[in-house]
């Protein structure tokens, strides 16, 4: 099967000469393990193993030395895949590190670094984070035949936004398989991430949770009515709100305010880091131009995207409900976005409210087709399509 390329792979490869460990993190089934064994093949000098392999394991927990001397000390490059199993994977990656000088680790985890690598303060200064997450549009559109029309990129861009990135679910064709994938994917995140990283013995609660968030994509959180809905008490649905963002299920939007007297402060709004995975959770694979939530598939989407390009980014919202659905910071500079399921052809109020407010260097509109772009004073507004590749991507 061919191997699609993945944008993770040229941004890493330039910290390949830097002496830190790399630790590649993510969602089971994004394509990690293909990814590094791609990874190996381009690299010479180098040494994979897993730590699914418990004779391994057991090497690296219980004696290091050997380990080291057997897969560490024959090669350039080390690469350890599923390394979330290791019971001292700070401890012992420090040892190496620090024992061994001029040898390059990569690592591979399941779930956010503090999770993968327990005792991560021992790697303070050693280790530097990456996250491979399910195909993004770009990368979707790779496993496609080349050179798609406009009227294909809006066919994929509806695959996209039904049935998601997970690379085993993008390259089956068959829908009902592509379902039951995704189920799969929900299974082994509670047969794996829930039972090993919590003590959770009611796991139904957060199934409870899941299916709420779900259906409240692109909302604002209500703490009191997730709590009557879930069955936890406010401080264990604030743990598990932070668990699946750090499992890579669904991440919060915070406001971006500088008034607290005027605008919101505090409920963020939640949104799936793949959309495939949301429509399981809910049971709703119908096609994307029959959906009452198309406007939540595509405000999803938008979120996803922008939310891999920049860590600063927010949504605006007034105590008057004048709203703007995203705005980050690239540069130094002040952006401004709103996501539309249909054709958009005006400036929506809210954008103009809140650039009138704030010094914004760019506003997008991503709506269903190109428009025409326009001014608001000497602030630009692209109106951009959300099926086209490689939006939103500020230089």
């Amino acid at each position: 099967m061919k191997y699609i390329n993945r944008e993770l792979e040229i941004h890493l490869k330039k910290y390949l000469p830097l002496p830190e460990i790399l630790a590649i993190v993510g969602p089971r089934r994004s394509g990690k393990t293909t990814f590094l064994n791609h990874l190996t093949s381009t690299l010479s000098d180098c040494i994979c193993v897993s730590f699914e392999n418990q004779v391994i394991l057991d090497l690296f927990d219980l004696e290091i030395e050997t380990f080291a001397a057997r897969y560490l000390l024959p090669a350039k490059y080390l690469i350890i895949d599923e390394f979330q199993h290791a019971k001292k994977g700070g401890k012992n990656l420090k040892f190496l590190y620090d024992t061994y000088p001029g040898k390059k680790i990569i690592i591979s985890g399941s779930s956010s670094p503090d999770l993968t690598i327990k005792a991560l303060r021992f790697l303070t200064g050693r280790c530097l984070v990456f996250t491979l997450l399910p195909f993004n549009f770009s990368e979707f559109i790779l496993t496609k035949p080349p050179q798609p029309t406009e009227k294909e990129l809006k066919n994929y861009f509806r695959e996209y936004v039904s049935f998601g990135g997970y690379p085993e679910v993008v390259l089956q064709k068959d829908t009902e398989i592509k379902k039951t994938l995704l189920q799969n994917v929900y299974s082994l995140f509670f047969s794996r991430e829930v039972r090993d990283l919590t003590f959770l013995s009611d796991d139904y609660k957060l199934k409870n949770l899941l299916k709420a968030l779900s259906l409240a994509a692109g909302n604002l959180i209500e703490y009191r009515e997730l709590t009557q809905t879930s069955g936890f008490d406010y401080l264990t649905l604030k743990r598990y709100l932070n668990f699946l963002d750090k499992t890579f299920i669904a991440f919060p939007l915070f406001p971006y305010f500088r008034n607290r007297r005027t605008e919101l402060v505090k409920n963020p709004k939640i949104y799936f880091y793949d959309l495939g995975l949301r429509n399981s959770l809910i049971d709703n694979f119908l096609p994307f131009d029959l959906r009452p939530d198309k406007g939540i598939l595509v405000e999803n989407f938008v979120a996803t995207t922008l939310h891999s390009f920049y860590q600063d980014l927010h949504f605006w919202r007034t105590k008057n409900k004048a709203e703007v659905d995203f705005v980050f910071e690239a540069g130094g500079r002040l952006f401004s976005c709103e996501a539309k399921a249909g054709k958009e052809e005006n400036i929506p109020t809210s954008l103009i409210s809140f650039m009138e407010k704030y010094s914004v260097q760019k506003a997008f509109v991503v709506n269903e087709e190109k428009g025409q772009n326009k001014k608001v004073g000497q602030t630009a507004i692209d109106f951009i399509p959300y099926w086209q590749p490689n939006i939103l991507r500020i230089s």
